[in-house]
């Protein structure tokens, strides 16, 4: 039996925080716990927990750690908790994949799948030129985009600001053709007046699904959008614990789920959520903008989960500005896509070799990523 003698945490460029676990055998394990503009926050949580509850301690008992992790504190779940306990808990399967030489997605069923159909952001966060990219990712071999439905939007906005995203769709579907998909993101930015507008006037042009179409707070909006579409929705980048999709599975609106597996407590939780996803015929398709620690903690689930759609990957991403996925691995061949897939991986444990010469250096540089705060017209604060 090992045991867990130490750990460390490194902020690298652009926006994430890596976690290096190591056992008395010399066993590492890597995961990626950070809510994006927190990780600050999140590092504090990791020490907590990995101080109270993990220090010394076998690392094979993921179940009963995640438990622990979970219930061990009175106040629980939220963006914070449940993103601290997801690195860790990525970091423990990457250990226990190694010590038995074998990918987690064996000790999880095995695969269900021989590839993953990923997806290409186009756009950014006020998207723009979205023709233009859509056709060079789909000259490159993606056969799925991604795009923000709008950029600020009132709570109850004119005429114009709808047509202006359904032109901007147009123009996507009229450049790749019905051969792509397309999901339009609407970013929790728009109010339920106005999805249920946008959804009605974007179907014509057949999204692959709406995304977030409103905030999670107001996910009892849900059936509601839902009655005014076919178009499927999805959400769930901000949900974080298999309690907080139960209503959305029992409502019956949501199509696609879109958990976190740097936020919605790692490999241990999502895999459950995939379960009961499965139960009631919605797809899992697992937000990821995030790094190669979080992206390969996703290849492990959907790789073995029936419903699994398609996964999001953020190479290229504007958020990315700085420093990309690869640039943390030893062989970036790994996340190598051909025809829009990434093939399921055979390395042992998350399946990737982190460079962690590379991680040390850039751990030296300032990180200090914040969303951007967007303001209305009159001054007051607007969703991002």
């Amino acid at each position: 039996m090992s045991r867990i003698v130490n750990y460390e945490l490194f902020e690298v460029p652009p926006r994430w925080l890596f976690l290096r676990v190591e056992t008395d055998d010399g066993t590492v394990g890597w995961g990626e716990p950070v809510v994006e503009g927190r990780a600050r926050t999140v590092r504090t949580a990791v020490e907590e927990l990995m101080d109270n509850y993990l220090l010394g301690a076998d690392p094979g008992s993921i179940e009963d750690h995640w438990q622990t992790m979970y219930r061990g504190g009175f106040y629980r779940g939220g963006p914070v908790l449940m993103s601290a306990i997801a690195g860790i808990d990525q970091a423990l399967w990457d250990i226990k994949g190694k010590q038995l030489d074998t990918p987690v997605y064996e000790l999880l069923g095995g695969a269900a799948r021989d590839r993953i159909r990923v997806y290409q952001w186009i756009g950014g966060d006020r998207p723009s030129d979205v023709a233009d990219e859509a056709t060079t990712k789909v000259d490159a071999g993606f056969s799925a985009l991604k795009m923000n439905a709008t950029g600020k939007i009132e709570r109850v906005d004119d005429p114009e600001t709808i047509e202006t995203a359904v032109e901007r769709l147009r123009k996507v579907r009229e450049a790749v053709g019905d051969g792509v998909d397309i999901g339009v993101d609407f970013h929790g930015r728009v109010s339920k007046p106005m999805a249920k507008k946008l959804a009605k006037a974007l179907e014509p042009y057949e999204p692959m699904f709406i995304e977030e179409p409103v905030l999670p707070e107001h996910n009892d909006a849900l059936p509601a959008i839902a009655s005014h579409t076919t178009v499927p929705i999805a959400t769930g980048e901000r949900m974080y614990s298999r309690w907080d999709f139960k209503e959305v599975f029992e409502d019956g609106a949501v199509d696609v789920i879109q958990p976190d597996l740097s936020h919605a407590g790692g490999i241990t939780e999502v895999k459950k959520i995939a379960a009961m996803a499965e139960a009631y015929d919605v797809a899992l398709a697992p937000h990821c903008p995030l790094g190669p620690i979080a992206l390969a903690s996703c290849i492990q689930v959907t790789t073995c989960s029936p419903n699994t759609l398609i996964q999001e990957q953020s190479l290229n991403i504007h958020y990315n500005e700085t420093s990309d996925v690869l640039d943390y691995l030893t062989e970036p061949s790994v996340f190598e896509y051909e025809e829009g897939y990434v093939r399921v991986p055979d390395a042992p444990g998350l399946g990737i070799d982190v460079n962690e010469e590379y991680v040390r250096e850039q751990s030296e540089k300032t990180v200090d990523w914040h969303n951007p705060v967007w303001r209305h017209e009159d001054g007051s604060v607007a969703e991002w």
